[in-house]
């Protein structure tokens, strides 16, 4: 019998080039950033270029990637740039 491997899946921040935010989810973050900077990630994206990662955080499988991706989309840029911060203090 084979098994499928489990994805592991990861939640992203990208700070764009107007300030603004953008939250997202991913099973390849390092794929899912060069679609991002080619253009075809986002449409939100792709006409705020450039832009950097300034959040990640692992979460699991799909469900919990999206889960906490609405989690995330439902704080106010305040609280999310105090989540930035504090991860940047561990």
């Amino acid at each position: 019998m084979v098994t499928k491997k489990k994805n592991k899946w990861s939640l992203y921040i990208l700070e764009c080039a107007d300030g603004s935010l953008y939250t997202g989810i991913t099973n390849d973050v390092e794929n899912r950033l060069d679609m991002h900077r080619s253009g075809n990630g986002s449409k939100y994206v792709r006409t705020r270029l450039p832009f950097k990662l300034v959040y990640l955080e692992k979460v699991g499988d799909r469900s919990q990637a999206s889960k906490r991706e609405y989690e995330i989309k439902s704080l106010t840029k305040q609280q999310k740039l105090e989540l930035i911060r504090r991860s940047d203090q561990s």
